[in-house]
């Protein structure tokens, strides 16, 4: 049982009142998890009466492995002219987008590294080559970190950056290179990459600009809980900056959980289990009453921990994340996938749709069964 503040909290914030951050670290710190999942039910529940679990169909395309910012947590990047690096060759990447559109793909997540050798005439005509050959594929490329990155390397400001891609065929902007808001921990896990201040910037010029994107949070390394919920208070305060719930710049959040192994960090921190992220997720929808969705993150947590997830404020499975070696395999996986999503929601009684990058349902709507 939660303490009877912190009950009066969940209760509270249940019903729709903003939470402070430190009721917010009380939530964290203390709330009984079952009575804090309870909580952010309710609030998604008020902001999607339906019950619909929605997902998309995407294909997470990493255009590039080529990286300067020396990540301590990333297994991927390489270093120029390490025998391993690469960028896609265009046909390649044009077989990668096909695969995806023949299974009903809407919509491709395209990040590399920093790449410290591609020049801004590079990326628009990629992006331009993309919008002519699949106009109906949404683009959703290039995290606030890459494009600091590139306001640097081609000294443009980032709002032109940004105006440029946009120009070029730039749809949306997904919210990689967050980890922990807080100068603190990004100065241990990637101190090269944008700091907090400019991370967020990169959102309040897309806004400016007219795109929107998606926001994550990575746990379970070097962060304290207070810095968790001052992650949360900079991204809600951003929302609301630039007009809050739906006119914000951010569709959706998404928790994350380190995944040390491999990396530098592998044996020096201890990983978040199931328990600490669905306290994490729960605690997100209660605090972010401004960002309308929640995805799950199956991916790293794995179906089961997923499904919960909805129990504990989450409306969205995100991606069903085309797997990069698939190829004659592709629909089976689709297919497969699906039913799993379709079967795991049917069980909490809700039914799974089909949306597109904007939350918008773009499947057919199920027939109600005949009675006999």
């Amino acid at each position: 049982m939660s303490t009877p503040e912190i009950a009066r909290i969940l209760e509270r914030a249940a019903a729709g009142e903003r939470l402070t951050p430190e009721q917010g670290l009380a939530l964290l710190e203390g709330a009984e998890l079952n009575e804090l999942g309870a909580a952010a039910l309710a609030a998604k529940n008020r902001l999607h009466p339906d019950p619909v679990a929605t997902f998309v169909i995407d294909r997470n395309i990493n255009y590039t492995n080529v990286c300067v910012a020396d990540c301590d947590f990333c297994a991927f990047y390489r270093r120029p002219g390490d025998p391993e690096a690469y960028v896609i060759p265009r046909e390649e990447l044009y077989a990668k987008i096909e695969e995806l559109v023949a299974i009903g793909g809407t919509q491709i997540l395209m990040q590399g590294g920093h790449h410290p050798r591609l020049d801004l005439a590079w990326y628009e005509e990629l992006l331009g080559d993309l919008r002519a050959k699949f106009p109906k594929v949404h683009r959703h490329a290039f995290s606030p970190s890459e494009i600091h990155f590139f306001s640097r390397l081609w000294k443009l400001p980032v709002r032109e950056v940004i105006r440029r891609f946009k120009a070029a065929g730039l749809q949306s902007i997904p919210g990689g290179g967050g980890e922990i808001l807080v100068d603190r921990v990004r100065q241990l896990v990637a101190p090269k990459k944008a700091m907090t201040n400019e991370w967020l910037d990169v959102y309040v010029q897309a806004h400016a600009e007219g795109l929107k994107g998606s926001v994550s949070m990575v746990i379970g390394h070097y962060e304290t809980l207070a810095e968790r919920i001052e992650h949360l208070e900079r991204v809600r305060q951003v929302q609301d900056q630039c007009g809050g719930l739906d006119a914000g710049p951010w569709t959706a959040f998404i928790v994350w959980t380190m995944q040390p192994d491999h990396t530098l960090l592998e044996g020096k921190i201890r990983k978040a289990g199931a328990a600490e992220y669905l306290r994490m997720v729960a605690v997100a929808r209660l605090y972010l009453d401004n960002i309308r969705n929640i995805q799950a993150s199956w991916v790293t947590q794995g179906a089961k921990v997923g499904q919960m997830s909805f129990l504990f404020g989450c409306n969205d499975w995100g991606g069903l994340m085309m797997e990069e070696n698939v190829v004659s395999q592709a629909g089976t996986v689709h297919h497969v996938q699906i039913e799993q999503m379709r079967r795991m929601s049917a069980e909490l009684g809700l039914t799974l749709r089909q949306r597109n990058f904007f939350y918008e349902l773009i499947d057919a709507p199920p027939q109600p069964v005949a009675a006999n």
